[in-house]
């Protein structure tokens, strides 16, 4: 079996360790931050200082992807993080009476939690691995590599405290870890990046629902916007959720929404804010404003080869997408899942690399790219405040469709917990028949008509006092 080196403690790090070791390996992490996630979810939550991980505080989404993998590799994992509190939604519970069961339904769940839940469940079950040692505070300062052929062979890692070696360095450090900014002085060629912008930019506020209330209301649907911002509702953990309100970078209005009192005017002007908010919902955190966000691949193969044998990015490392998915954590624990079943494989070779970058550009980067292009869709209608014609109106009347047939419902939870690709979910004649009538049924349909028009957004972000502003929008 191989000794692995992973560079990174946030969740790709971990379950990597955590399935290495359970896969009969033995595994070593190494973490810039000197502490790990403990069992006081709010203190870690919400108090926790993580430079290196941004996005920690930011609403999380565990699709069906990830719930099937803890389920089948990591099942204390799943118990764990269900005993913390967090619950679980299957999409097709959107209809009053749930609709006959498929096969491949039961992968359709969502897994509603902070990142800290899963964290603090990893942590958990890693420290009770004997095969595995987890060393905080010791961030990875360099690579110990040999020329060999057309490629570098990475054989360990240097920390302050020392260099250790290992068959397999797994680089888990998210894209701002700095490994590829280890490539050249080991010898290395540079790192193959792909990178799209979003043009978007996130504005977040946690709450939680009052006592005696464990969940918020099933309607309306947790997602949706307008020609230029978004609304969304993330149900997590202990009756905790976030409220994200979602702009173009270029939106003269998105300084204002960091303000607390105007970010909940506008949040209540979409029906999930407004929904969610009425409640009584008790304020936990100030606005948490995430931007310049891109979708970044990133692949050690060139077209010499790969540019080193004996390491592989996971995660962040190989592929950071946009939260408007939720793909990251699935995408993650898929890599971490293949890195741990075949890292016994003479893993400095460079059929290993290669093998490993070929899965990847297979499995992952359709995955990447759906991502891409959404975004990209997204992000002109922000700037432009306008849809993309036909093709914009198909495309959401297939999700508004979805909201009243539980057969196109189903196919697209299929594409959304990454279960099947659009391609060939939306391809199936059945869905577009069904798509296609309720399109004719409704000949005036105008797509991303939910929420404020712009003279009523402006006049919420520059007068959010309720009592001058409509708390929902009439257009809803």
């Amino acid at each position: 079996m191989a000794h692995v080196l992973v560079i990174g403690g946030g969740v790709a790090g971990l379950a990597t360790a955590l399935l290495a070791a359970r896969y009969g390996h033995t595994a070593e992490l190494f973490e810039r931050d000197g502490r790990a996630p403990g069992a006081a979810l709010d203190r870690d939550f919400f108090g926790w200082h993580r430079p290196g991980v941004p996005q920690a505080a930011q609403p999380h989404a565990l699709l069906g992807a990830a719930r099937t993998v803890l389920r089948r590799e990591l099942p204390d994992v799943h118990a764990e993080m269900l005993r913390l509190g967090a619950r679980e939604r299957h999409e097709l519970d959107w209809f009053d009476v749930r609709p006959p069961a498929q096969p491949g339904d039961e992968d359709l769940v969502m897994l509603q939690a902070r990142r800290i839940v899963l964290e603090s469940a990893l942590t958990t079950a890693l420290r009770a691995e004997p095969g595995a040692v987890m060393r905080h505070g010791e961030p990875v300062t360099g690579l110990v590599a040999e020329p060999r052929g057309s490629a570098v062979r990475v054989r360990g890692v240097t920390t302050p405290a020392g260099a250790y070696a290992g068959d397999l360095v797994v680089d888990a450090g998210g894209r701002r870890g700095g490994v590829e900014r280890l490539l050249p002085a080991a010898g290395c060629r540079p790192a193959v990046v792909e990178r799209h912008r979003t043009g978007l930019a996130y504005f977040c506020r946690w709450y939680r629902l009052p006592e005696g209330r464990e969940e918020g209301p099933r309607r309306p649907w947790a997602v949706t916007g307008n020609a230029f911002a978004g609304c969304a509702v993330f149900p997590a953990d202990n009756r905790v959720f976030a409220v994200t309100l979602f702009v173009h970078t270029r939106d003269t209005t998105r300084a204002a929404l960091r303000d607390p009192a105007v970010f909940e005017a506008a949040a209540r002007a979409f029906p999930p804010g407004a929904a969610w908010l009425e409640l009584g919902a008790e304020p936990l955190s100030g606005v948490l404003a995430a931007g310049g966000l891109d979708n970044r691949w990133s692949a050690l193969v060139d077209e010499r080869g790969p540019v080193a044998t004996g390491l592989v990015p996971i995660g962040d490392a190989l592929t950071h997408t946009n939260p408007t998915l939720g793909q990251g954590i699935s995408l993650a624990l898929w890599a971490a899942c293949r890195v741990a079943r075949t890292a016994h494989q003479d893993p400095g070779a460079v059929r290993f690399a290669a093998a490993y970058h070929a899965w990847a550009v297979r499995t992952l980067k359709p995955w990447f790219d759906f991502q891409v292009v959404a975004d990209a869709a997204i992000g002109e209608r922000f700037a432009t405040r306008a849809g993309r014609g036909d093709s914009a109106r198909a495309v959401a009347a297939l999700f508004e469709c979805a909201l009243e047939d539980p057969e196109v419902m189903r196919a697209r939870a299929r594409v959304r917990h990454l279960v099947e690709p659009p391609e060939r979910a939306y391809a199936d004649p059945r869905v577009r028949a069904r798509v296609e009538r309720w399109l004719a049924a409704r000949p005036g349909y105008a797509p991303h008509a939910v929420g404020p028009d712009r003279q009523e957004w402006e006049r919420l972000v520059y007068d959010p006092d309720p009592a001058t502003s409509p708390s929902t929008s009439a257009r809803s």
